[in-house]
């Protein structure tokens, strides 16, 4: 039997979300931009699924949402768009060195387009450091986009803070928060954003939808051209199951998240005691400061990739960092910026616990790992003669 633990690269969708979907298949089918009876139907779903996700981030209007195909798109229409509307007012744009690499490259695409993109460096937990974005901005700065929380490390961020300082500077903040959105309540009215992406296979809906939070009055450029849709500024037809699915995935979340967020991180912090009880162990990202279901190690003198193929073999699925820029052999950018050396960064183990995660899983994961970075080390030409000494006396 496998054990599970990649939630952050992806959820399985919830029993109750895809039991809410599964009418808008077959059955009411019909485009919301028809003007028929079906046609209307469709807009009415369309729109009380709206509000459902208004409702999951406190937000005042159900108009504030716009439906995209995920979070990339999100990230894309809220920073690119956002910039593009705001261009005649500045070109400087701040994001931070360890945002997800969607940001990053938009920030890189932006670049190319005549924008100031400057990058915001964290302190050695991944954690932003204020002083030093307050000092990047000047009469030019439209836009701040700073993650809610690392994919990676879990490191929550000074959200409010951030939110604080660029309103008074009179600067759009962007957040994503697909990383902590199933993990930590969002109130848009008690922490004023003014631009979210959200995601919704990351609250166990649906792959292929998200949205994008508009605050009143915030508007942005589109990317997409076509029949204008979603208030002109998110052109196609939309996903009507989908949005169906992703609109109970946040009704579930709102009333869950509290509960759910305990008992992970019961679960985590007893996964990270016992690993750390391996020599040469890290946790990487904040102590304290960090999701419920996020644990980030890093071991001397092995490195990720193999542990993670090693974890493979016994049917533990984990990761050494976001899925999404797994497929380079480079060092995790977030761990270079809070400061680890390559050799460091190249160590790391990303367990990510989700709504189906049990204490036997993270049993099994406890019973395994030791003996696998024990096997690697003995292998590795970096491990320290001390060290192989220590093993063999404990044979």
């Amino acid at each position: 039997m496998s054990i599970y633990l990649d939630n952050q690269a992806a959820k399985p969708v919830d029993v109750r979300v895809m039991a809410e979907m599964t009418l808008f298949f077959n059955e009411k089918f019909a485009n919301p931009a028809s003007l028929h009876c079906d046609g209307d139907i469709a807009t009415d779903i369309l729109e009380k699924s709206r509000e459902k996700v208004a409702n999951f981030i406190n937000a005042p209007n159900s108009s504030d949402i716009l439906f995209t195909s995920g979070a990339t798109e999100s990230n894309n229409l809220g920073v690119i768009g956002a910039a593009r509307r705001l261009k005649k007012k500045g070109n400087h744009i701040i994001i931070s060195e360890i945002e997800h690499i969607s940001i990053l490259n938009i920030g890189k695409y932006l670049e190319r387009e005549g924008f100031r993109v400057s990058r915001v460096g964290v302190d050695r937990f991944g954690k932003i450091r204020l002083d030093k974005l307050e000092r990047l901005i000047t009469d030019e700065t439209i836009l701040i986009s700073i993650s809610t929380a690392s994919n990676e490390v879990g490191t929550l961020q000074p959200t409010a803070e951030i939110s604080k300082i660029a309103q008074e500077k009179g600067v759009l903040f962007h957040t994503d928060a697909v990383a902590s959105e199933s993990m930590i309540p969002i109130d848009v009215q008690e922490v004023p954003i003014d631009l979210i992406t959200l995601s919704s296979n990351d609250i166990y809906g649906p792959r292929g939808v998200g949205a994008l939070y508009l605050k009143k009055g915030v508007r942005v450029n589109p990317i997409i051209i076509g029949g204008g849709q979603e208030r002109g500024m998110r052109s196609g037809s939309e996903n009507i199951p989908g949005i169906v699915g992703f609109a109970k995935a946040a009704e579930i979340a709102k009333k869950e998240i509290p509960q759910e967020s305990e008992k992970l991180k019961i679960l985590r912090d007893k996964l990270i005691k016992n690993v750390l009880e391996i020599p040469k162990s890290h946790l990487n990202g904040h102590p304290e400061e960090r999701l419920p279901h996020n644990a980030h190690f890093r071991f001397d003198y092995i490195e990720g990739e193999s542990l993670i193929l090693t974890l493979k073999e016994h049917n533990i699925a984990a990761a050494t960092g976001s899925a999404c820029s797994s497929k380079t052999l480079e060092p995790s950018h977030t761990l270079i910026a809070m400061g680890l050396l390559h050799e460091e960064a190249h160590g790391s183990l990303l367990v990510s616990l989700g709504r189906t995660t049990r204490e036997t899983d993270i049993d099994g994961l406890i019973e395994v790992l030791p003996d696998q970075v024990k096997r690697l080390r003995k292998l590795s030409p970096l491990t320290p003669s001390d060290l192989l000494k220590k093993y063999e006396e404990v044979k």
